[in-house]
């Protein structure tokens, strides 16, 4: 079953810790979700809702269970599910994904053989999912791009987030323990 708004209309970080286990699913492929990370707004250097609403992250404002998907460094898509209330910014990057179904697809996009490092990456999980910009906006409570529950049971691990310049220091970043698709221990 899909996760439904109220799910994502929480605290960020419970969501965060929540999504681990769960099944991302866009069309033939699916994954579990094995590591997050959590954005909040005004008070969160590392969010982009730090300052004031842009053109950019004025996503994070929508509805909970939004897809904020957006391109970086040049080269990668990273996909976030905005969370909160309506209003309140916050959102989830999905930061890896064990893969589960589709998985040939994934590695065609992927142009690799190697499951272990198909999805164990923000910028990878998106493209070896077909991720994209058109993405941006979806509403996950009701398109083909969702996020299905699951009711597995293992440790979690809370630590820093990872690749930022500023706001690292916060234990916003959550991860499967022992799963051997996190990107980084």
């Amino acid at each position: 079953m899909k996760l439904s708004r109220k799910f994502y209309s929480r605290n960020t970080k419970i969501v965060a810790k929540e999504l681990l286990g769960k099944i991302l699913i866009h069309r033939k492929c699916k994954g579990k979700i094995v590591e997050t990370e959590a954005y909040f707004g005004k008070d969160d250097p590392a969010s982009h809702a730090y300052c004031k609403i842009t053109k950019r992250n004025i996503i994070m404002y929508k509805k909970p269970g939004t897809a904020y998907v957006y391109f970086t460094y040049g080269n990668y898509w990273m996909f976030n599910v905005v969370t909160e209330k309506k209003g309140i910014p916050g959102a989830v990057l999905i930061r890896a994904l064990e893969p589960l179904k589709g998985i040939e697809i994934m590695k065609r996009r992927r142009k690799l053989k190697d499951i272990k490092n198909l999805t164990n990456g923000p910028g990878k999980l998106t493209k070896a999912l077909g991720i994209e910009k058109k993405h941006n906006c979806l509403d996950l409570t009701k398109s083909n791009l969702f996020i299905k529950d699951s009711n597995e049971k293992f440790e979690i691990v809370n630590t820093t987030r990872i690749g930022l310049s500023r706001g690292q220091e916060k234990l916003l970043r959550f991860y499967i323990k022992n799963n051997d698709f996190v990107s980084k221990k």
